[in-house]
């Protein structure tokens, strides 16, 4: 079993290969193999003289960037752990998670130029030393939540957990191959980007490549840049932006795309197979176990197959996965880790005879409305395949209220007469507000905290 302590990991599963192999592609420069470990090396030093040593504690305060990439993998390299934050929260946020973590040193943005529509970064860090503590766990990383639903929980992972997912991916059919790229668009602070992409893509000699700016055009521009095939890897407000290109080339390079987090509408999924003509694959994740089950074919639309070495069970409604330790870091709730399983909060279906699963939403979706039961994803699902529907998240607090982002001018009133055609009364909500832009997470999923999509509307 690897420990924290154990750096060999990094050199061996990560870092290994040809010294002129290619493991990223920034704004056109290629960056070999043997430069990264250089760089790697170079901030390790600067880690260590700022008092980091085996079993610290450092926190990456860094937006998606040569810098992050070079700083995770020197902290791993010492053998400490890290602490991953994302470059959006406030310092008030970072100051509150450094301390209740105990950060001994804190890598932050100096200084920072390009578009803020970049995807990666051009930043210069400073490292501050803190009055923290050991790590007190032996996770290698420890995650924060997305917090879609409420406040973000401390999960930690393992280096040897880390190490079996990337090589669960390994053995996952349709992935990118050696030789291949993967156009990254999902943030490497948050497990998709980061083991699906980054340390997935280190370890099999994927070529990254993250486009100049998150428009549909600019990731179109990444996919021709090079030869080899990519496979378009991101989330379904990624979809979106593909969609939104009026008249897309053809790139015989584009092999296919791969999302991860909320479920994608079957118009959105119908949209982009009739523009692309390519495989559009799903994944289901979390951060508690990275990837879970995957139709990267989409063959299985919506059900999903486990991936190698997953187990996964249905217990009234609820899917749960096999893992034996909580991953959760000063919380020991029954509700979500007992007795050797994750409680996903996801509500799901297991098929016996194939071993496919289907996740319907999250299992707080159904509720009950003058004693008749609705499944609020239901709702949302009817209201994302009308005409002129962006996205559309649906609550319930004493009644069925749904928040509507419409595309350009369409019509709120034909919203109304379109839904009430296809849901029967109770379940249409009782209060709908269309907004401009519904508020997403930093991993770009909907948002779904009352609190925030009220403050939202007023």
């Amino acid at each position: 079993m690897l420990r924290t302590g154990s750096s060999e990991w990094v050199d061996e599963v990560l870092l290994n290969g040809p010294d002129n192999g290619v493991c990223l592609h920034l704004d056109g420069a290629p960056i070999a193999r043997a430069a990264l470990r250089r760089l790697v090396v170079g901030k390790q030093d600067a880690l260590v003289a700022a008092g980091l040593r085996e079993g610290g504690c450092a926190a990456l305060n860094l937006p998606p960037s040569l810098a992050y990439v070079a700083n995770l993998l020197a902290v791993w390299r010492i053998g400490a752990q890290a602490v991953l934050l994302d470059h959006r929260l406030t310092r008030y946020e970072v100051d509150s998670a450094a301390d209740r973590l105990g950060v001994q040193v804190l890598v932050g943005i100096g200084g920072s130029k390009g578009s803020p529509l970049a995807v990666f970064h051009d930043v210069a860090e400073t490292i501050t030393t803190r009055e923290g503590r050991p790590a007190a766990t032996p996770h290698a990383v420890l995650q924060l939540s997305s917090g879609s639903t409420g406040p973000s929980k401390g999960i930690g992972r393992t280096a040897a957990d880390l190490v079996a997912e990337v090589e669960r991916y390994t053995r996952i059919d349709g992935v990118p191959l050696p030789g291949e790229r993967i156009i990254l668009l999902p943030s490497m602070v948050h497990v998709l980007g980061l083991v699906g992409g980054l340390l997935y893509g280190l370890h099999a000699g994927v070529e990254l490549v993250p486009p100049r700016r998150l428009t549909g055009d600019s990731i179109l521009d990444a996919v021709g840049s090079g030869a080899t095939p990519a496979t378009v890897l991101g989330v379904p407000f990624h979809i979106g932006l593909l969609n939104s290109v009026a008249d897309p080339r053809r790139l015989p390079q584009l092999k296919r795309m791969t999302t991860g987090g909320e479920l994608v509408p079957a118009t959105v999924s119908a949209a982009f197979d009739e523009k692309y003509g390519v495989p559009l694959g799903n994944m289901w994740g979390m951060t508690e176990l990275g990837v879970i089950a995957t139709d990267l074919f989409g063959e299985h639309r919506p059900a999903v197959r486990p991936a190698p070495g997953i187990e996964v069970r249905e217990s009234g409604g609820e899917l749960l996965i096999r893992r034996p330790e909580s991953p959760y870091v000063g919380l020991s709730d029954p509700a979500r880790w007992a007795d050797g399983w994750l409680h996903t909060k996801d509500a799901g279906v297991l098929d016996p005879s194939t071993g496919l699963v289907t996740v319907l939403g999250r299992l707080d979706s159904q509720v009950s409305v003058g004693g008749l039961k609705v499944d609020l994803t239901e709702v949302e699902h009817t209201l994302t395949e009308l005409p002129g529907v962006e996205a559309a998240v649906v609550l319930y607090d004493k009644e069925i209220t749904a928040f509507v982002q419409l595309t350009g001018d369409h019509a709120e009133q034909s919203v109304a007469v379109a839904l009430a055609e296809r849901l029967a009364g109770y379940k249409r909500p009782r209060t709908t507000h269309f907004m401009r832009a519904l508020p997403r997470t930093t991993t770009g999923k909907l948002v779904r905290d009352r609190a925030v999509l009220r403050a939202a509307v007023s």
